[in-house]
């Protein structure tokens, strides 16, 4: 069993963050689900969902929620939707924070937790 990572973004943020991983990596080594919160949806809709997403993916080793925006429709779907389960949630996702948990599938959800944000934070760089 591996953890479970749920993406819970405004539009298709996660879809498209996630699709561009596994064109860089070949393959998504964790079970990974997107949630799309649209302006006009309903977050009681976008909650029913997310919970269902949730339990799936939670087949016993934890799950990692990584969310955009924090304080923001998506970021509180995503921290309701986590309790409950060992989970954790992390705002501010980038593509650096999914590769960096993207590439250590065989860690605790912890452990996935602490990469995230140190993946996150690491790959924000002044180029010039």
């Amino acid at each position: 069993m591996s953890v479970g990572l749920l993406l819970v973004t405004h539009g298709n943020l996660g879809k498209s963050l996630l699709s561009t991983a596994r064109q860089i990596l070949g393959v998504s080594p964790l079970p990974v689900r997107c949630l799309a919160v649209e302006q006009d949806t309903d977050p009681l809709q976008a909650l029913e969902t997310g919970r269902r997403l949730a339990a799936e993916l939670n087949t016993g080793s934890g799950l990692l929620v990584l969310t955009d925006c924090f304080g923001s429709t998506p970021s509180n779907v995503a921290i309701r939707c986590a309790a409950g389960h060992p989970a954790a949630v992390v705002a501010g996702v980038n593509l650096p924070m999914l590769l960096r948990v993207l590439n250590y599938p065989q860690l605790p959800w912890e452990a996935l937790r602490d990469r995230a944000i140190s993946g996150g934070r690491d790959g924000v760089l002044l180029v010039s």
